[in-house]
């Protein structure tokens, strides 16, 4: 028989699609309901932003949150230096101290967006694990912690196995990972009352080893929760576009180019992406998404300009759908396309076509360029470019320069 839960946190995220596993869902159940539980998410600082990878789980804590519990925000200075190993066919490469500290000082910008920070009972906390693991002493580690993890254990789970399995080194620095993030369970507990680790599913392995721990060292009584992995219905990881991660930063993605990528779902995806990442009622989520023809393309921009409200606030989400509406019905140029300001000495004799779309990042190489111009897939001001060689001047950018990569990808070009 089918568990029906009675928490409000757990009943939505069954409703909307986040819950894949859970340690023990009753008692998860019932522990939300005796009372406001603090729960944490950790984010390694792998990069200046977070991406549209990690939305899911930032939804999650906002959910927690609007529930009535306590989300931990954990930022991985200490586990950054190590790097999570689960699902790579290569190590990552070793950050130092200085990079570390500022990609956290990137991520944070995102997380007050979505989650209300304070003092109060359920008022979000940011927690970094550099705290107690940069100053753990290696032989105490080892005897206190070491012990209780078996190797035969650690390699039958999946994001090791697999990594093996292809004959793919695996340092003993990485193998180490997964034995601190356990250990960061264990403080949180001890330090902030914490009984829940949430994160995606190939975090499975690396969360129950922290209840575990946790159980074994402090006897205590806590949860592991996890959210599915995404693919998108034509089997893309969630999160990539054409042009790459989809960043949450706007200093590293615009607004507008955030509001495209939701813009751009297919039409299957979309009452999925609707309950997932947006706040609607499940019943709308699931009228929108059942939209036909050209009556899907309305639910997609309530999508994108929901999502994009979310992230960027609702002005930035009404620029995007102005903007795409002046560039895409009536041909105009758009005031929040991202734009390449050329300084003047740049120019020189020219630049070319080619040059051009790479340098405003609608293609990634001269080669991808000048294939797309061959394909008849680019435009300048919506008149096709036949020529990878063509040489854009200064006189030619008196004017913004509009450029069209296929359909739906759009840049402008100006002088600085």
């Amino acid at each position: 028989m089918t568990y029906t839960y009675k928490s409000d946190f757990l009943r939505i995220m069954a409703e909307r699609g986040f819950l894949a596993d859970c340690t023990d869902p009753q008692g998860l159940d019932e522990a939300l309901l005796a009372g406001t539980v603090p729960a944490y998410i950790g984010y390694d600082a792998t990069a200046k932003s977070l991406h549209v990878g990690h939305l899911l789980n930032i939804m999650v804590l906002r959910w927690f949150q609007k529930t009535g519990h306590k989300p931990i925000t954990l930022m991985g200075g200490g586990t950054t230096k190590v790097g999570d190993p689960s699902f790579r066919s290569e190590e990552r490469p070793l950050l130092d101290a200085q990079a570390i500290a500022s990609n956290i000082d990137g991520m944070k910008q995102v997380f007050a967006k979505y989650l209300r920070y304070g003092d109060g009972p359920a008022d979000a906390i940011m927690l970094d694990n550099a705290e107690w693991l940069d100053g753990l002493n290696y032989l105490d580690f080892l005897r206190d912690v070491g012990r209780h993890f078996s190797v035969n254990r650690m390699l039958s789970f999946e994001s090791v196995k697999s990594r093996l399995d292809r004959e793919q080194s695996l340092s003993f620095l990485e193998f180490n990972y997964m034995i601190l993030q356990a250990y960061d369970f264990v403080e949180i507990h001890r330090r902030h009352g914490c009984l829940l680790q949430m994160g995606g599913s190939d975090q499975w392995g690396n969360i129950v080893n922290g209840v575990d721990l946790a159980r074994r060292i402090s006897n205590a009584d806590i949860f592991g929760m996890t959210t599915p992995l995404l693919t998108t219905s034509d089997g893309r990881k969630m999160g990539k576009s054409q042009g790459g991660a989809v960043w949450l930063n706007s200093d590293m993605l615009s607004p507008y180019e955030f509001w495209q990528f939701w813009r751009n779902t297919t039409d299957a995806d979309v009452g999925r992406f609707l309950k997932l990442y947006t706040e609607l009622p499940v019943e709308e989520c699931d009228r929108l998404g059942a939209l036909q023809g050209s009556e899907i393309n309305a639910a997609k921009i309530i999508l994108a300009n929901e999502v994009t409200a979310l992230c960027h606030g609702p002005d930035a989400a009404q620029a995007a759908e102005a903007t795409a509406r002046e560039v895409f019905e009536q041909g105009g140029m758009g005031e929040e396309l991202p734009t390449l300001a050329l300084p003047f000495a740049d120019l020189g004799d020219g630049v070319s076509m080619a040059q051009l779309f790479v340098r405003a990042g609608l293609a990634k190489s001269g080669k991808e360029a000048k294939r797309l111009i061959a394909e008849g897939g680019a435009r300048a001001n919506d008149a096709p470019v036949t020529d990878a060689g063509q040489m854009v001047r200064a006189d030619d950018l008196a004017t913004p320069l509009k450029l069209t990569a296929g359909k739906k990808r759009h840049a402008l070009v100006t002088l600085a």
